[in-house]
């Protein structure tokens, strides 16, 4: 392809060189392997592609140009995985084109960066979500929506640049412009980078609790998500601080949150471009962890592809920038480490840590993972990014945003014994408006009788699973029980301040509402959490060869409640795990399992013969015990995730804790309910 004349430059620098990625695996063979294939032999393509597919976990060692061997090597298509290592950069590919959702799933910057590191330039989707898109502009791989350049490209015609980015917002179109976030904060970011104070262009000072703008008496109505935005936004040489919805702006988080996969990335990104020592803006607010990796040595993933030594040096480089800059820090355990600590050491999932130990009503708390909107559930705005957003917010204190819309649930009713905020959340994901897209990049707002009669844990459960929901985040309104959960637990008194609500003529995109009175329990069938259905109608009951309690979505201190309630049921009626089952639970958090403890609940998970695991990131992952080995297992699950390959080459349904418990006992999918009716008295 030739340069443009146009003041813009082109966007390909060579001929295009396209690869859809069908629903026919044989036409992606072909195609690399040197066919020209026209679009419409190529339909339909494949939707839904998500991160794990485009980049699986065990290749997130790698944080340079060795990505571009793997790109799409996780994906799967009518069974079969039809990419291969070094197979983009050997066939020449350059423009990929694919689906709805594109990109789904994990914040993992490791994507695109995989896809432009083996020469691909150009992504082209009939939709992305946030965070994959936001990552591809910050490193500068060019995406479109506009399948139009499809035929374009076939007839070599030049693309631009300026067409790329003509239906962005004016910051997107600017960073795209740029080359990326790197080059774009350094040239127009100084500014806010250069006082001690982040916000020294707004005043709310980092430390404080947001505190009522004058200028919101005379606002119009707005919802709580853009309260909380209007006090963090700065205004910056390039955004406004009086932006609109749709707008790209930069705001000031109260905390940053990284874990060891993207620490890496970050500090050789940022050494290089600024040079040692960095100036980390506002460094005691930032929260670094390790929690993806403590149980690498019994990961089959990772083991088997003999990258637990890479995982060793991953971790390493996180730990030397923790020293470096003297950054909070928390680590995970092994049951050897948990022995030698003697219960000292505060650990667990990062979204979930900073719920229990950071995050307040009204703040802003960004980190990267897709799963950070886990604090929604405290009334606070909390949102994953990649690695360079992150790396940028390090050394400027600014993070960007896209301003989005809102989506209000409102469950009526109140939910019926046995039935979970897993359930609602799987009964969301199957609703025909969510599975085509209508909650991509939008502020999930739960709201409604069934809402306020939630604990916190289940409410976070709720925000967290926002990421499967397509979402940028989830939000609850502080209330009473958010006092009382951050009194009890953390021992914080907050006072819910008065701005705290959304206004009741606030503007949504639209608003969903579920009579909670008819859920029941619900499971996803293997492929994807939308695959939702209701568990009392499904006839054919697969049976179970592995069964896993835990996670960021149901590691919590009310999901072991629901793991114990059923086990303890058991037992007393002197039931075990059938033979050829084996049952996983692992802690959320040192806290929860602290309570576990305290509670007695280990007896009884030790009498059912479950296996407990230390809190951290595991099978959900595909980096610890509980993930499949082969193909045929069959796995039910309480984790947020059932993408192909995620949890291992087998099966994977997603249930509640209740009905994750049941199944086990049970041999096959059942809820709690049928397991007490087969088992009266």
């Amino acid at each position: 392809m030739t340069v443009s004349s146009s003041t813009s430059c082109c966007v390909l620098d060579a001929a295009p060189h396209l690869l859809f990625l069908s629903q026919d695996p044989a036409c992606i063979a072909a195609q690399l392997q040197g066919a020209v294939i026209p679009a419409s032999t190529a339909a339909p393509l494949r939707d839904d592609i998500s991160t794990d597919e485009i980049t699986p976990v065990p290749i997130l060692t790698h944080f340079d140009d060795k990505l571009g061997r793997y790109p799409y090597t996780g994906l799967r298509v009518a069974n079969v995985q039809p990419i291969g290592v070094d197979a983009i950069q050997r066939a020449g590919i350059n423009v990929v084109v694919a689906g709805k959702r594109y990109g789904k799933g994990s914040s993992r910057e490791h994507s695109p960066m995989a896809e432009k590191s083996a020469g691909v330039r150009l992504v082209i989707a009939e939709s992305f979500e946030r965070i994959y898109r936001q990552n591809a502009d910050n490193i500068g791989l060019y995406t479109s929506t506009d399948l139009g350049l499809v035929a374009r490209l076939e007839r070599g015609d030049v693309i631009t640049v300026d067409e790329i980015v003509a239906d962005r917002d004016d910051l997107a179109a600017a960073i795209v412009r740029a080359g990326g976030l790197p080059a774009f904060g350094q040239a127009h970011l100084q500014e806010v980078a250069a006082g001690d104070d982040p916000a020294h262009l707004q005043d709310v000072a980092p430390g404080d609790a947001p505190t009522q703008l004058a200028t919101d008496t005379a606002a119009a109505p707005r919802t709580l998500f853009e309260k909380i935005i209007q006090r963090h936004v700065l205004a910056t040489p390039v955004t406004s601080s009086d932006a609109q919805q749709g707008a790209g702006v930069f705001l000031r988080a109260d905390w940053r949150f990284i874990h060891e996969y993207y620490t890496g990335m970050a500090a050789h990104m940022l050494h290089a471009r600024f040079g040692r020592p960095l100036r980390l803006v506002d460094p005691a607010r930032i929260v670094v962890f390790e929690d993806h990796t403590s149980y690498v040595d019994e990961s089959p993933n990772h083991v088997k592809a003999g990258i637990v030594p890479n995982v060793r040096v991953m971790c390493q480089a996180q730990r030397d920038f923790v020293d470096a800059y003297g950054l909070r820090h928390h680590r995970t355990l092994t049951e050897l480490e948990a022995a030698r600590d003697g219960g000292n050491n505060v650990a667990g999932i990062s979204h979930a840590m900073m719920a229990e130990h950071y995050a307040l009503p009204g703040q802003v708390v960004v980190g990267t993972d897709s799963h950070t909107p886990h604090s929604g559930a405290l009334g606070c705005v909390a949102f994953g990014v990649g690695t360079t957003d992150m790396a940028n917010a390090f050394v400027t204190g600014a993070v960007r945003l896209t301003l989005p819309a809102s989506l209000r649930v409102e469950l009526t009713g109140a939910l019926p014994p046995g039935v979970t905020a897993k359930d609602v959340v799987l009964h969301l994901l199957a609703l025909p408006e969510i599975r085509a897209g209508a909650g991509v990049g939008k502020v999930f707002e739960f709201t409604g009788d069934a809402v306020t009669a939630m604990s916190v844990d289940e409410r976070a459960t709720l925000t967290n699973m926002t990421a499967e929901l397509g979402g940028l985040t989830g939000i609850v309104a502080p209330d009473a029980e958010t006092v009382r959960f951050l009194r009890e637990r953390r021992g914080v008194d907050v006072a819910i301040e008065p701005w705290m609500h959304s206004d009741p003529d606030a503007d949504y995109a639209a608003t969903l509402r579920v009579d909670a009175t008819q859920l029941s329990p619900m499971v996803a069938a293997p492929g994807d959490p939308g695959n939702g259905v209701a568990l009392s109608t499904l006839v054919t009951r697969p049976r179970i060869d592995i069964a896993y309690g835990g996670s960021c979505t149901a590691g919590k201190r009310e999901d072991f409640d629901a793991y114990h309630q059923v086990l303890a049921w058991a037992v007393q009626r002197g039931l075990r795990l059938p033979d050829g089952v084996t049952l996983y639970l692992q802690y959320g958090t040192t806290a929860v399992r602290d309570y576990c403890v305290a509670q007695g609940y280990d007896r009884t998970f030790a009498a059912v013969g479950a296996r407990i695991l230390q809190p951290s990131c595991g099978a959900c992952a595909n980096c610890g015990p509980g993930s499949s080995t082969d193909a045929g297992q069959v796995t039910i699950s309480a984790i947020n995730r059932n993408f192909p390959g995620r949890s291992g080459p087998g099966s994977v349904w997603l249930g509640s804790p209740p009905t994750v418990m049941a199944s086990a006992l049970a041999g096959s999918l059942m809820s709690f309910a049928e397991l007490q009716a087969r088992h009266p008295g």
